[in-house]
């Protein structure tokens, strides 16, 4: 029963990170004795539980299980776009915007 669990965890992940670019990092505690009062993130930065914050163009929070985080730029694989137009992101912005091909100073909706 555990390891189904564990094949059905792992499998909900590669599902998550591959249609909303998004990913979960478990809280690990190293020492029961003195648990963590948070989350370090990739950089080494601690960050309070219940806590949310911006990294990368990306929305992370901390929870008491770990750091959740999701990109809030689109990609093209999640935004429907016409074969005349395409996606331009500006990561240092953290936007992106929908144009047109042939003259990219005009926006094209998204289908």
């Amino acid at each position: 029963m555990m390891a189904s669990l564990h094949v059905f965890v792992c499998l909900l992940g590669l599902f998550v990170l591959c249609h909303s670019a998004c990913f979960f990092q478990e809280l690990v505690i190293k020492d029961p004795e003195s648990p963590p009062k948070g989350c370090v993130d990739q950089d080494g930065k601690q960050h309070d539980f219940g806590s949310d914050w911006v990294s990368d163009c990306m929305d992370c929070s901390c929870t008491m299980e770990g750091i959740s985080c999701c990109s809030n730029i689109p990609s093209e694989s999640t935004v429907d776009i016409p074969e005349e137009c395409e996606l331009v992101v500006n990561k240092e912005a953290c936007s992106a915007k929908v144009v047109l091909k042939s003259d990219k100073t005009k926006g094209c909706s998204p289908i």
